[in-house]
């Protein structure tokens, strides 16, 4: 049985989906854009947009008393490649040191033309 994860501290879905699903002590959140969920606009620069998106999965895990702590799986996925490095700092300095496993994908086309989407898989403690 799964739980659906919603917060009003990060984006609502623009589609037919849910911000995060929980199973078991499993969280799985949605690919966030960067979007601010209080103003609804998003920043221009990909290092913006890469901290947008990383504050709205802070504020998803947190909904459910978790955090990027326990994250161990994330995926990005990126406009541009050549952001790579650029994505990188912004993302390191979220993680401490302490980094889960990753995947970094171009695509040819983001929701509303965004440069960068962050998903993870996390868990909460027991």
């Amino acid at each position: 049985m799964h739980t659906t994860i919603s917060t009003q501290n990060a984006p609502g879905a623009i589609g037919p989906y849910s911000q995060a699903t929980k199973i078991g002590n499993l969280i799985f959140v949605s690919g966030q854009l960067p979007i601010n969920p209080q103003t609804g606009e998003m920043p221009e620069s990909v290092e913006e947009q890469a901290k947008q998106s990383l504050e709205n999965v802070k504020a998803i895990l947190e909904a459910v008393d978790s955090n990027l702590k326990n994250v161990v799986k994330a995926i990005i996925f990126l406009k541009d490649m050549n952001t790579f490095a650029k994505v990188n700092e912004v993302y390191s300095s979220y993680f401490d040191g302490n980094y889960p496993a990753r995947s970094t994908i171009e695509v040819a086309r983001l929701p509303k033309d965004a440069l960068v989407e962050i998903e993870v898989t996390a868990f909460i403690e027991e």
